[in-house]
């Protein structure tokens, strides 16, 4: 893990899964801003709320032996599991939710495995955010998924309590 942590910075996002680094392509101007779309709204209401925190592209440690370090688009973590001071390197553990955008070159396998991943580990909700369908799927477990559509409205349920979002208003 140490090794990885080290790794010189060429510019490239990676991840460790199952201890080989995977090195991936920065996102599009799309994805990122549908991310801060979603990433600020976040933000804003953990913040008012005291809920927790709220990060972007942050790595976070879902399995060992082999290391798994995964980097989601953005997260919110609940304030009860912030350690203090917060880690220097990457999370130890799931965020609670864990949040894809669908990049053009994701495969439906490759995103299945990232949701699985999130679930198993501890994530207690995922949103997959599909840009070209202008569609949210959010996953409370592996048998749990539901579609949203534009003219739906995004909850935190109970992991971001009282957080709602137009899905429409992710795509603007």
């Amino acid at each position: 893990m140490d090794e990885f942590w080290l790794l010189p910075d060429n510019g490239a996002r990676c991840e460790l899964l199952k201890g080989v680094v995977l090195e991936l392509p920065p996102a599009g101007y799309e994805h990122g801003d549908l991310t801060m779309n979603v990433a600020a709204a976040l933000k804003a209401h953990a913040q008012a709320h005291q809920l927790g925190r709220v990060v972007f592209e942050s790595g976070f440690v879902v399995s060992r032996d082999p290391d798994t370090v995964r980097a989601p688009d953005c997260a919110f973590v609940s304030a009860e599991r912030v350690p203090v001071p917060r880690p220097e390197k990457y999370f130890e553990g799931p965020p609670d939710l864990a949040v894809e955008v669908v990049s053009p070159g994701d495969t439906a396998s490759d995103v299945h495995e990232k949701v699985t991943q999130w679930l198993d580990a501890g994530a207690r909700l995922v949103w997959v955010i599909y840009p070209r369908t202008r569609t949210v799927v959010v996953y409370n477990s592996r048998k749990d998924a539901t579609i949203l559509r534009d003219d739906d409205t995004l909850s935190g349920e109970g992991v971001v309590p009282g957080f709602e979002l137009p899905v429409g208003r992710i795509f603007e």
